[in-house]
Parts: C-alpha cells; sequence; structure tokens
C-alpha cells in the first residue's frame, strides 16, 4: 500500500471517528499530531471530510434538485476521488446520496487541487497564476501549488523559489516550507530549503514566519525588506540587512551566484546545487579561503580557473568534476 493509500485510509479513520460522541481533548491532539506529518495526510483529510460534509448538504437538499443534471460529469470526477481500502468504506458509509447522486463529485474542495512543478539541475522555471502572483523556480527544487479564487497556497517540497505576489484584500498567499508557514498578503520575497533549515529572505514588504506543530503556531516572527529569517529545529533568526545584500542573494534569477567573503568551501557546495560538473576542494586550507565576486552559475571550471589565476591554487578537470588544492 503506497503512502497516499495509508494516508487516505487514516483519514477515513479520523473522520469517522470524529462523528463519534466519545470523541475526547486526546484524540484531538492524536490527530492534530497526525495532520501535521505531512501535507499528504492534510490533504487526504480534508478531502474526505469535505466529500462527508457534501453527502449531508446534497441530502439535504433532495434528489430532485438541479444539481442532477450534472451526473454525466460523473466518469471524469472518478479520478479525484478514487477510493482505497477503508476511504472506500467511508466513501459507501455516505449512503445512497453517492450511488445516485455522483455529480457533487465534479467540484472537489480547492485546498487539494495542488498542481507540481519541478526543475533539473541548472535549470529554472517561471510560474504565473491567474491572480497575478508568480513563482520562479531555482534549480533542482519542486513545488505543489493551489492558487484559486477562495484561497492561495503553495508547498515547497524541495529547492528554492522567489515569489511576487499580487495584493488580494482578505485573501493571504501562504507557503508552506516544512514545518515553517510563510503569510503574505502582497510582497516579493524567496524561500529555500536545506533539510530542516529554511530562510526566508524579503525584497519588498512584510512576512509573517510561523513555526507550525501539530497543526498550530507555536511562534511567529515578522520580517520587512531586507530582512533574512533562518530557522532550524525550534529556532529562527531573524538578520537586519538591506535590500540590496538581499538581492545579491537572488542573483540567481540572472544566472549568476554573488558571494561576499564566503569561504571557498561554502561557494563549491552552492555550485554544486547548480551544476552536474562537481567542484571538489581536496584540503582543508584551500577551503577556508575567503572569496568575493558574482560568478556565472553554470560554468564551475571558469570559476576554478579564476582561482588558479588570482591565487595559485592547483586546478584538475574532468567532465564530472573539478578538484582544486594548494
Amino acid at each position: 500500500m503506497s503512502r497516499a493509500e495509508q494516508a487516505a485510509d487514516r483519514a477515513a479513520l479520523w473522520v469517522l471517528a470524529q462523528e463519534e460522541e466519545s470523541w475526547s481533548d486526546a484524540d484531538q491532539r492524536e490527530f492534530n499530531a497526525w495532520l501535521g506529518e505531512s501535507d499528504g495526510n492534510r490533504t487526504a483529510y480534508l478531502r474526505l471530510r469535505h466529500s462527508w460534509k457534501e453527502a449531508d448538504r446534497i441530502s439535504a437538499l433532495g434528489r430532485s434538485h438541479p444539481e442532477a443534471e450534472e451526473r454525466q460529469e460523473y466518469r471524469s470526477a472518478l479520478r479525484w476521488y478514487a477510493p482505497v481500502g477503508l476511504a472506500a468504506s467511508l466513501m459507501l458509509a455516505v449512503g445512497s446520496t453517492y450511488l445516485y447522486r455522483p455529480e457533487i463529485l465534479t467540484s472537489p474542495p480547492e485546498q487539494v487541487l495542488a498542481d507540481s512543478y519541478a526543475t533539473p539541475v541548472g535549470s529554472r522555471k517561471v510560474i504565473a497564476f491567474g491572480d497575478g502572483s508568480k513563482v520562479e523556480l531555482n534549480t533542482d527544487s519542486k513545488v505543489r501549488t493551489s492558487v484559486r479564487s477562495k484561497k492561495r497556497e503553495v508547498w515547497l517540497d524541495q529547492g528554492e523559489a522567489f515569489f511576487e505576489v499580487a495584493h488580494k484584500n482578505g485573501q493571504p498567499f501562504i507557503v508552506h516550507a516544512g514545518n515553517r508557514q510563510i503569510t503574505v498578503l502582497g510582497t516579493k520575497f524567496s524561500v529555500r530549503r536545506d533539510g530542516d533549515k529554511v530562510t526566508v529572505s524579503v525584497l519588498e514588504g512584510r512576512v509573517r514566519v510561523e513555526d507550525i506543530q501539530n497543526g498550530e503556531a507555536v511562534r511567529s516572527s515578522v520580517i520587512v525588506g531586507g530582512d533574512v529569517a533562518i530557522s532550524r529545529g525550534p529556532a529562527t533568526l531573524v538578520a537586519a540587512r538591506s535590500e540590496q545584500d538581499v538581492e545579491d542573494t537572488l542573483a540567481w534569477r540572472q544566472g549568476m551566484l554573488s558571494f561576499d567573503q564566503s569561504n571557498l568551501g561554502e561557494i563549491a557546495a552552492e555550485f554544486n546545487r547548480y551544476n552536474s560538473k562537481k567542484l571538489i576542494i581536496t584540503d582543508r586550507q584551500a577551503a577556508t579561503l575567503r572569496i568575493g565576486g558574482m560568478f556565472p552559475s553554470n560554468d564551475p571550471g571558469a570559476f576554478a580557473r579564476l582561482l588558479r589565476d588570482a591565487y595559485g591554487l592547483k586546478v584538475v578537470e574532468t567532465s564530472t568534476e573539478v578538484r582544486i588544492s594548494n
């Protein structure tokens, strides 16, 4: 059984359990913990909960309601609610409403209509939304998006993205990155995930960064243009910089990498995010050399040759790697 199927089955149990009078505070805490484990759990639960509520609504309307005219859409709608395991039991438990009124499946809840986008190593991609917002993916990144008329959400599953959010009154734009949630109304900012480390850099406007535990926000920080928030585990550090500093960190949008006295080991790791040909620093002394400047992100060999010319470092280049040493 796949993870998605396991999540659907578990979600079905939660939906059924919540209908019981014996539902307790302890049950709620356990449910919140499960919900916060993954976006997949949350999506599975919202989907089935919506189906349950819609069944009640259609039952209340009665079978003579005009929605019956939409039955022909049933076949195409099934792909959104293909039930498995216990989830199938829940769909049947809704009763004859689903057997005779399948048209209620034609409008799945917006929060589960997530589109997926990804970039390979060394590539970028711009995603434009109908509300005027844009997301630009950096190298080796993955997002899921659900930007609809009533709710605007993006899940950054891997890598880095720059967001240019159009303002809409009363409709925040929410970015989920691990256990961090970034909420804005209209601004320009980037979010980067490195394992459990999440970095939020604000170019314009202001954003709220929240630590989400068991489905609830336990800590939050508000950062503005020029600020950078770095989160890892329960801690979040907010560094006040300048908008130019943030612009420099976004040089990747122009195919460049900017460094301000970074050590060569850190620089090599950054270049390696963008290239299949890897920079390898073979000794500790070379790794601690501090470098500043702006360089094309797609040519580690040219960068290494600059080091050779400027600092006398040894450079050995093959088809798969560039080795640098004193």
